[in-house]
């Protein structure tokens, strides 16, 4: 394989994972807001991490498709730092918002007899406005502090996107109060959401492990399964990059980029849902058609529904 024939491969590697996220995550808003029997907590905040996934894909993808064709790559210096302003908020959200999923999937397990109550309409709006806002001040901060500084050198971004540790190689300044801001909000951001997700499942687990039926213990913990994947690949690869801005592997820095702006969303639609009962009755209710029914469903992947009661006011 010659080497100029990579970018293309790579090149349709990309848009056919783009495709797949954006097809699989319309889909999940699709259902959740068609099917009466979706209008559940867990799927209003499934809808919602579609959207940021569709938003934050179409932010970094396309751009990213047209450089593997072009032979000069351009971007303006208004049109990187507003890109790297929307990757950080969207980041930010997703990080919340994974959060609120695995208090919603607490509360469904350890506590069914309240969840009607304790999840209702009001309550779930207001953690997912609550998500979405997070992400502002974080991604203005962190934006205007870093395009503030002044640049030199060949002003060539060793990256995919615009990311906050490409752009800061190319700060020819002290930037050790920015660095350790990015850090102090990598742990708030990374840190506060995984330890909740962590109580979350420490508290699922031990009522698991207090189920009498070995089944019952099975199909609950199945329920979390999907969660805890998606939460892992976000996690990890998003951590590892921002905890140390200033790395200098470069090549570990795109590949794990890549990993959490191209794979991730695209296998969250398929993890959560698409592969879910409900949501394969739902798509064959709406387009009438048999060919979600041929779909194989994996055995544990029935996803926690009949104590997701609908939202009562």
């Amino acid at each position: 394989m010659s080497l100029q024939s990579v970018p293309v491969l790579l090149f349709q590697g990309i848009l056919l994972m783009f495709l797949i996220t954006i097809t699989g995550n319309f889909l999940i808003i699709l259902v959740a807001t068609a099917d009466p029997a979706l209008h559940t907590p867990m799927y209003y905040f499934l809808k919602n991490l579609a959207l940021i996934e569709i938003c934050f894909t179409l932010n970094i993808v396309p751009k990213m498709l047209m450089d593997l064709l072009l032979e000069r790559k351009i971007i303006s210096f208004s049109s990187c730092a507003l890109q790297l302003y929307f990757v950080i908020f969207f980041v930010t959200s997703e990080c919340f918002l994974l959060s609120a999923m695995a208090y919603d999937r607490y509360v469904a397990i350890c506590h069914p007899l309240h969840y009607t109550t304790s999840m209702n309409r009001r309550v779930c709006f207001h953690m997912v406005v609550a998500c979405w806002i997070a992400g502002i001040p974080f991604s203005a901060g962190l934006t205007g502090w870093l395009f503030s500084y002044p640049f030199c050198g060949s002003k060539e971004i060793e990256h995919f996107f615009c990311d906050i540790a490409p752009v800061l190689d190319l700060v020819c300044s002290d930037t050790h109060l920015f660095e350790l801001l990015v850090f102090d909000a990598t742990v708030t951001i990374v840190l506060i959401p995984f330890i909740l997700i962590a109580a979350s499942y420490i508290r699922i687990i031990h009522t698991i492990l207090q189920m009498p039926s070995s089944k019952g213990r099975c199909k609950t913990f199945f329920t979390c399964f999907a969660h805890l994947v998606v939460v892992t690949l976000f996690y990890c690869t998003t951590g590892l990059i921002h905890l140390r801005p200033r790395s200098r592997f470069l090549v570990k820095r795109k590949v794990v980029a890549l990993s959490y702006t191209v794979v991730t969303p695209m296998l969250n639609p398929i993890i959560y849902s698409l592969r879910n009962k409900e949501v394969k009755h739902a798509l064959r209710k709406i387009f009438g058609r048999r060919l979600f029914s041929k779909m194989p469903l994996p055995r544990g992947f029935h996803l926690f529904s009949k104590s997701c009661s609908q939202f009562e006011g």
